[in-house]
């Protein structure tokens, strides 16, 4: 697994950034795309349901994990 890399997203108007290991880049890119949301919104809705327990990135891992793409090698 690589080292986590910067990307910027747009959160209900507001630009900000999340570090994520391009394995789970990808993989929350391709949920986005097979539920056919765009990722900005995706990661606002994960981003309101978060609370203040932990971070977007950990956040995005934890869907990501739960959605269990992790398994799909596509």
């Amino acid at each position: 697994m690589n080292r986590p890399i910067k990307r910027s997203l747009t959160l209900s108007g507001h630009r900000t950034s999340v570090s994520l290991e391009e394995e789970f880049w990808q993989a929350f890119r391709k949920i986005a795309v097979e539920k056919g949301r765009p990722i900005n919104d995706l990661a606002a809705e994960i981003d309101a349901d978060r609370g203040t327990s932990s971070g977007l990135a950990t956040a995005i891992r934890v869907f990501v994990l739960k959605n269990h793409r992790f398994l799909d090698d596509d």
